[in-house]
């Protein structure tokens, strides 16, 4: 069938051409494809001597020779020099077939085929290349026809998709990738081919003819033309990347645990409490690392039970019937409601195994991974259920210094990608810091506990009681995370009805500067039960404060070494205790001392605020109390002030936090104290909330002790108040007196035994004493006898021996009194005794023992 063939065919690129040469040698035919190798035209060449025309003059002797060779009948093929005509020709190298022929008349001719060399070596190369490309590229290279069928592959394409390279010839993207990814790449290949915009990086997933494995393919695909321009297939270069993909996704997924690590160190431990700290965790690990999770922690850890470090988890604690019990603290789900499913056994769970609701007490089965990964401090794999939505769960014990505190369960429900094992090491990481947060906040709440024990059992009843006074008292710790401070104040009774009022404030914060803050107060109560003025208690609690603050003699002695003899700590490390040691015992206090029979209170002021009071009509004012140093510093004297107080007048003591905060000047403070205080009178607790609602107090920045005193003196007929010369006959004036008024006050019961004490001390008093003598008599919760003199001899109880005729007044009051004792007063001293008030029943009768004692 005769076909003209199309352009671009084979012979366009070899450049072939043709002409003849007539019986006399001169060129008799000459074809248009030579005219345009040799640039010169039929019309020019036919006629012409070839040798002459086109070879060099030097070549021109051997041409002629060779065309009478070729005219005499014999072929010759070889390469032929040539030159353009005219001087400026260009020079070339031609190969030339010549063929003898015969003309009509049957004489001798010549047909010469040439062909362009330079044309034959591109083709050479570009073949050598092509073939370069496709047999020894790494690369898989696969041309695709215009139908899209596989024209050609090479061998490295075959490797990948299996056979040899032949084998993929009229195959289709059908044979090689899925419905979806096929469908992808054949709209590709056909929008390349038919705008020739080419396409990099074209990303194709699937498995390779025969094999399971999912594989990730890169192409890059352009439109290929032939020489004439005409759009012959498409080529592709397919890479396999899936290692490259793999990488990726490990890089991803680490990328992804560290940012989880980051988040979790962020937000796991912001708060003390042992539930929301699990809470926090799952806030992290659902959704970003699993579906489902739950956190169980051991019950005794949540009640605060005491156990020996890492006695949480060991086998001892479990029983036969399963783990320790647990309680499910938090759980989290990603997945419309689903909650972790309780694992009941080695195995699957069954179908009757309810997940542990939340807040509920419970154990794991003594065989089943939640139970082993709590024994043996290592992750379990907890089966998935084939039946449930559960595709893996990790059962991961949460440790804290080597001490397992519970148990946090992570899953992943089927369609997510299971656990690896980069999964389970960020699973102990994440259990493992939630765990130390954990176990910091028991740690925490316990030493909180005590610390608050210890705050309550220093700091006075609620409700405190004085004759004379109404108390109301508040106390507000700055730490409102420990709630434990150096603030603290105090009542305590004295000796004729008289009572102490105590605020005081130890520098610093928390558990030191409470324990700081027990000593200062218990040796204040100890000064104060030596009825001592206010001036000499401060003075006393100085001493005290400083001896707390210097290093210690064991402190001292540390370090001693071997050969027995002291060495000393050095210098600088002595001073940096002794330094930490004073902060922490410098403190303020302001100390006063009422009388409800005078009512008359006296001040000592150690560095701290002065007390504040509101009289009836009159705006409240600030006592002015000389402020010595504070506590612990020392080297200077106390003063004190006696001032009277009106009847319902309110004495306010307080400490700084009261007043001054980082935002408001002290003198702002004060003045805001004083205008609330000028405010309406009220009820007395009343007053104490409304001071601490209405003032701007910045509560949280320092602790705060409110003490406020309502003065209610002893009323004139409570008191009998007697002055007796300094002779034998005021022994039974006394007697009388305290008699009568007893009768008086209808205690009938407590006359003998007054009767006999007054006696006692009035003598005491005629015999040891000096000047006159007064007797005073008070009653209140109780009833109290004073004798006065102005002698500075204190009265000291002593054993009589048996043939003593006296020596037992005293012994005598002691057994019949509730309490008795001496106080120093500014012009002598003070010996009294107490009695409890008669409450209906029968006066107890002394002992024996108590009798012969005094003999």
């Amino acid at each position: 069938m005769w076909q003209s063939s199309p352009p671009g065919s084979i012979y366009d690129y070899i450049r072939v051409a043709s002409f003849s040469i007539g019986p006399d040698g001169l060129i008799e035919q000459w074809s248009s494809r030579a005219a345009g190798l040799f640039g010169m035209t039929s019309t020019e060449a036919i006629g012409r001597d070839p040798v002459e025309a086109f070879m060099p003059a030097e070549l021109r002797s051997d041409g002629h020779r060779r065309v009478g060779e070729i005219l005499d009948g014999k072929e010759w093929t070889g390469l032929v020099p040539f030159r353009m005509p005219g001087e400026g020709g260009a020079h070339g190298v031609a190969e030339v077939y010549v063929m003898p022929s015969l003309t009509g008349s049957g004489e001798r001719a010549a047909l010469c085929i040439v062909v362009d060399v330079r044309a034959l070596r591109r083709i050479e190369t570009d073949l050598a290349a092509s073939q370069a490309i496709f047999g020894q590229s790494p690369f898989g290279f696969v041309l695709f026809g215009t139908d899209f069928a596989v024209v050609r592959a090479n061998q490295r394409f075959a490797t990948v998709f299996g056979g040899v390279a032949e084998d993929h010839r009229g195959r289709t993207v059908e044979d090689y990738l899925p419905r979806a990814e096929a469908d992808r790449l054949s709209a590709t290949l056909k929008r390349v081919l038919e705008t020739g915009e080419s396409v990099t990086d074209l990303q194709l997933v699937g498995t390779a003819p025969g094999g399971t494995e999912r594989r990730h393919w890169s192409m890059n695909l352009y439109r290929v033309h032939s020489g004439a321009g005409r759009p012959v297939g498409v080529a592709g270069l397919a890479t396999d990347v899936t290692r490259r993909h793999i990488a990726a996704r490990e890089a991803a997924s680490a990328r992804r645990n560290l940012a989880l690590l980051n988040e979790a160190s962020a937000r796991i431990g912001n708060s003390l409490d042992l539930e929301t700290t699990a809470r926090e965790l799952l806030d992290v690990a659902v959704p970003g690392f699993c579906d489902l999770a739950a956190v169980d922690l051991y019950q005794g850890l949540l009640t605060g039970e005491e156990a020996a470090p890492g006695s949480w988890a060991p086998a001892h604690r479990e029983s036969a019937g399963g783990s320790a019990e647990l309680r499910r603290v938090a759980h989290a789900s990603a997945v419309a409601d689903a909650l972790p499913t309780a694992v009941a056994g080695s195995g699957p769970p069954g179908p009757d195994d309810l997940p542990p609701a939340l807040g509920s007490v419970h154990r794991f089965p003594f065989g089943s991974p939640c139970a082993m990964a709590l024994r043996s401090g290592r992750v379990e794999d907890v089966p998935g259920d084939e039946m449930g939505f559960v595709q893996s769960t990790l059962a991961v014990p949460m440790v804290a210094h080597d001490t397992v505190v519970g148990l946090v369960q992570f899953s992943r429900t089927k369609g997510s990608e299971p656990f690896g094992e980069r999964d389970r090491a960020l699973a102990t990481e994440l259990a493992a810091r939630a765990a130390v947060c954990i176990d910091n906040g028991r740690l925490y709440r316990r030493e909180h506990e005590r610390a608050l024990i210890l705050q309550r059992s220093l700091l006075p009843p609620g409700d405190p009681e004085a004759a004379g006074l109404d108390i109301a008292c508040r106390y507000l710790p700055g730490n409102t995370a420990t709630e434990v401070g150096g603030d603290w104040f105090d009542v305590i009774e004295l000796p004729g009805h008289r009572t102490a009022l105590v605020v005081g404030d130890v520098m610093g914060r928390g558990l030191r500067a409470a324990v700081a803050m027990g000593e200062l107060r218990t040796a204040v109560r100890t000064l104060a039960l030596l009825d001592l003025e206010p001036a000499e208690v401060l003075s006393a609690l100085d001493e005290v404060a400083r001896g707390l603050g210097s290093p210690s003699a064991g402190e001292r002695s540390e370090g001693l070494g071997g050969s027995g003899g002291a060495q000393w700590p050095s210098r600088a490390a002595q001073k940096s205790r002794e330094a930490d040691l004073s902060e922490v015992y410098l403190a303020t206090c302001v100390y006063a001392v009422y009388d409800p029979v005078t009512r008359r209170c006296t001040f000592a002021n150690a560095g701290h605020l002065p007390p504040a009071v509101v009289e009836p009509g009159l705006p409240a004012r600030l006592i002015d109390v000389p402020p010595g140093m504070p506590l612990g510093v020392g080297g200077e004297p106390f003063e004190e002030v006696e001032v009277e107080l009106a009847e319902n007048a309110l004495l306010t003591l307080y400490t700084d936090g009261l007043v001054e905060s980082r935002d408001q000047p002290l003198d702002e403070g004060l003045e805001a104290l004083r205008a609330v205080l000028t405010g309406p009178q009220m009820e007395l607790e009343d007053a104490c909330d409304h001071v601490l609602t209405t003032l701007d107090t910045r509560h949280g920045e320092d602790d705060i002790a409110l003490l406020m005193a309502r003065i209610q003196g002893l009323p004139a007929e409570a008191v009998g108040d007697w002055t007796l010369p300094r002779e034998p006959r005021s022994v039974g004036r006394a007697r009388e007196l305290a008699r009568s008024q007893l009768l008086a006050w209808d205690l009938d019961d407590l006359v003998d035994t007054t009767e006999l004490l007054v006696s006692e001390l009035v003598t005491n008093a005629l015999r040891y004493g000096e000047g006159e003598i007064r007797l005073r008599l008070l009653r209140d919760r109780t009833l109290v006898c004073e004798v006065w003199d102005a002698g500075l001899v204190q009265p000291r109880r002593r054993r009589a021996r048996d043939t003593d005729e006296g020596g037992r007044g005293l012994q005598l009051v002691g057994l019949l009194s509730a309490a008795w004792g001496s106080r120093r007063t500014p012009r002598g001293k003070t010996v009294w005794f107490e009695l409890a008030l008669p409450d209906g029943a029968p006066a107890a009768e002394l002992s024996v023992e108590q009798l012969l004692s005094m003999y």
